[in-house]
């Protein structure tokens, strides 16, 4: 059982920034691919962003492209999720996964393990 614990969440105003992090304890975090996904109040949860085991491919979702950058360090086995410029709309509970695959993934069915989420609230 792997097991994702988030944490960087808060309330911030509208153009600042927040850092979330996922840390997990499993010995073979560097084999995982890892995505971000998010649910906003009323809401389906949402692809964020996916970087693959390496950290040499990343994608994200067109609503944060140029404003949000997942990252990871293997040694430390975390996963970030750097976010700039938020806007009200990025209001959600963010969420880590971890799948069983190596690559970045979109799909949550693609994604075997999850954590508890973290609140974001940007105010206007």
């Amino acid at each position: 059982q792997v097991q994702l614990v988030e944490s960087g969440g808060g309330l911030v105003q509208a153009g600042g920034s927040l850092r979330l992090s996922c840390a997990t304890s499993a010995r073979t975090f560097s084999r995982y691919g890892m995505g971000w996904f998010r649910q906003a109040p009323g809401k389906e949860r949402e692809f964020v962003a996916s970087i693959n085991w390496s950290g040499g491919s990343t994608d994200c979702a067109d609503s944060v492209k140029g404003r949000f950058t997942i990252s990871r360090d293997n040694a430390k086995n975390t996963v970030a999720l750097q976010m700039n410029s938020l806007k009200p709309e990025d209001t959600a509970v963010y969420y880590c996964a971890a799948s069983l695959g190596n690559s970045n993934y979109r799909k949550e069915s693609e994604y075997a393990y999850w954590g508890q989420g973290t609140r974001v609230t940007v105010s206007s």
